[in-house]
Formats: structure tokens, sequence, C-alpha cells
């Protein structure tokens, strides 16, 4: 038999929809807020609340517990050949402070009910499958953000991790040890064969396309610059219009071009200016200084190149023309992450065996499968949230739509766990 094929009695299975509702609706009563939403941030008592019900529940249907030192959760069910590295799915389980019921959770327990399914009727499958749910993928408490998969791919160290702070001081050694999840196992000494992961898009373009299923091939890279642009501050009223040397104005013709750049380079280009500091914001004074933002992004880093080359092209056209000083300085970036192709292809085939509508789609968010398909296997499946609205308490998604992600999910994991 091809592997790409799947029995007939596997390719029949469909996951219990009411039951992964439940569970969703369940998991945020923990946090949940007036509005709706949930705020449970990383290693606090309402995250080690949220761990335990989540363990729980693993434990129930049979699987065993791993935590790594960093505080990763991995909950595995066996397979026929326990030797082979576990088909692993996952996400996160802390949320914003004015989170969603959806964002990371939904991936976590859609990979619970993926089990539940298979214990159901009784499914054996070659490889184990494994849930894991990774420490503080937010990072609106601790920073960096995407924190335990990071050290889990060795993007920085443990002790990095360990010694961040929250606002109060607090480290991430002693919260993960007065919740309970400081475990033995060392970040990164934990097989993977292959991962994938369940999310809602966190964005408009499903909905307004009309389709079920985002099959992801890739996460943008990002490119964050500040940008300053020096002027001179004179007084409003006495200045004719052509002797002035108006920061605000020149600045404003870099924020368009950033915005046109990311028009020019569709369909996955983006271009933003979201911070914006006029100094010295006076009413009636010519602003002499502006330091704003600028954010751009792309499918892969030669496009990203490219798209660096012309915002400095154009500032340095705009600095001869007016005169005024235009400093650029990069001050973060991160590369284009590719899923990996048969990853997507195994999305995609099971988005079509089971009869879902469904797109390319590109992540513009970061997710834990960035660092792990630096390590494995990798591939994403995006659902629609309503209105493309997600870190806010008014996220939403549709039961169908939670249902359908989740039985891509298991095709594609049975596909690769055989």
């Amino acid at each position: 038999m091809n592997p790409k094929d799947l029995p007939p009695q596997t390719e029949a299975l469909r996951i219990n929809g009411p039951r992964l509702w439940d569970s969703l609706m369940t998991l945020a009563q923990i946090g949940g807020t007036d509005k709706g939403g949930v705020c449970r941030l990383a290693l606090t008592e309402l995250d080690r609340q949220g761990r335990d019900l989540v363990v729980g529940w693993a434990r129930d249907a049979g699987m065993s517990i791993t935590v790594d030192q960093i505080g990763n959760v991995f909950m595995r069910r066996p397979g026929k050949n326990n030797a082979l590295p576990p088909i692993m799915t996952g996400s996160h389980i802390d949320t914003q402070p004015t989170g969603g019921k959806f964002d990371g959770n939904y991936g976590v327990l859609a990979g619970l009910e993926v089990v539940r399914t298979l214990n159901d009727h009784g499914i054996e499958t070659e490889a184990p499958i494994e849930v894991a749910f990774w420490t503080n993928e937010e990072g609106s408490r601790f920073v960096p953000v995407m924190m335990g998969s990071g050290v889990f791919a060795g993007a920085f160290t443990l002790a990095h991790a360990y010694a961040a702070t929250d606002s109060e001081g607090k480290s991430v050694k002693d919260e993960l040890t007065r919740i309970g999840y400081v475990g033995t196992e060392v970040p990164g000494q934990h097989p993977i064969g292959a991962y994938f992961e369940t999310h809602i898009e966190q964005g408009p373009v499903l909905e307004d396309n009309d389709k079920t299923i985002g099959v992801v091939s890739a996460v943008l890279g990002i490119r964050w610059y500040d940008c300053t642009v020096t002027g001179m501050e004179a007084h409003a009223g006495p200045t004719p219009m052509g002797l002035r040397k108006d920061a605000l104005q020149v600045a404003t013709r870099v924020m368009q071009e950033v915005v046109t750049i990311g028009n020019r380079y569709a369909p996955h280009g983006r271009g933003t200016v979201g911070m914006v500091n006029v100094h010295p914001n006076s009413r009636n004074v010519i602003p002499g200084r502006v330091k704003f933002s600028m954010d751009l992004r792309n499918s892969t880093d030669a496009l990203v190149d490219q798209m660096d080359q012309d915002i400095r092209a154009y500032i340095g056209q705009v600095a001869a023309e007016t005169g005024l000083k235009i400093e650029v300085e990069l001050v973060s970036h991160y590369p284009a992450q590719p899923f990996h192709a048969d990853c997507v292809a195994a999305v995609q085939r099971a988005a079509e065996r089971l009869g879902y509508s469904h797109m390319p789609a590109v992540s513009g968010a970061g997710h834990d499968a960035v660092y792990m398909a630096k390590l494995a296997p990798t591939g994403m499946i995006f659902i629609p949230c309503k209105d493309g609205i997600s870190h806010n308490e008014i996220e939403d998604a549709q039961p169908e739509h939670i249902t359908a992600g989740c039985n891509v999910l298991l095709q594609a994991m049975l596909e690769r766990a055989g």
C-alpha cells in the first residue's frame, strides 16, 4: 500500500466534534473573563490549573507524561514500534492578558481529540503519537516569545530563559518551580518524527475566501526597523512653508512607502508602521524629530531582501531631496520558515479526502511550529476565525471549523504515523 493511502477503516475516521468543543469550553473557564475571553498568563496559578487539567485528560486517555526542564509537556500514546520517533502535534495553553478561547488551546486539545478518537476505534499506529504544549508561547509575561519551543530548538539557552523576569521581578525558574512544572528531561533531547500544529488563522483571509482549511506552506520572514528623521523645530506661525525642515512631513513620505512596498510584493508582502513618536509633539511647533517603526514581511527571505533594498533606496532618495537626516536601524529580524513539502502535501491530501474547501496559506504570525520546523518535518493547518480577530477576548471560531481542522489533523497524522 502507498503510505499516502490510508486503509478504509482509518480513512473513514472522524473526530468527536462536540467532545472537542466541550474540552475547549471547559479549559476556557480557567482564567475566563467577563467579556468571554481568557486571561491565563504563563506560569501563573491559573496556568498551573490549566496544565493540570490537560495532563489529567491525557492520563485518562492512557497517555504517559514527560516534562522537560523548561516546562514543555509531552503526552504520549504508544505505537506498535516505540523505537520510532513520535508523530507529534501541539501548541500552547498560555494566553494573552485579553486572550481568547482558541489561540493555542485549539492546537493542544485537537491533538488530545485525535488520541481519544484513536482510542474509541481501537486503532494502533505504527509510530507513537504525542501531543505537546510549549511553555510561554505568547511572551505576555516573560520574553522571549515562543520560549519553550525556542529553548527546545536551541534558539536560546535554558539559562537565558530561566533568568527572564516579569514586571514584578519574578523569574521563569522560580515560577516554574512554584507551579511544579520543572521537569528533568533536557530540552531538545526528545525525538520528533514529524510535527503538525492546528491553529486559528488569526487573520481574515480564509473567511474572506470562504474556505474551511488553510494549507500552510510557510511562516513569513520579518524585519523590524526603527527609522528616525531629524529636521528642525520652529514656530508654526512665523516660519514660511518653503523654509521649514519639517521632520513629520518627510517621515510620512517614508511611512507611505512602507505600505506601498507591502502592496508591491503581493500576495504575501506586508508593510506596516505601527509606532510613531513626534518631538516635541506640540501644537504650534514644527516637528524637529520623528521616530517610527517599520515592519516588513514576506514569504521568502529573498523577497524580504528586495523589500529592504526598496525602502533603503527610497529613504536615500528622500534624504537627498529634502536635506534632512534619515537614519534606519534594523532592530530585529526573523527568517522566513518554509514547512516540509511532505507535511504540507499531507494536509492538502487530508482536506481533499474529507471534502473540505481549502486554499494555500502562509502564517503572518509566529508559532511554535517555526522552531519545530528546524528539527523535523513540519506542517500547519489553519481554520477561519471570525473577522480575523485574535489576541482579543471576542476571538471566535465556528464549531464546524474546529471539527474540520481536527479531522484534517487526524488524517495527516495517521498518514505519517502509519
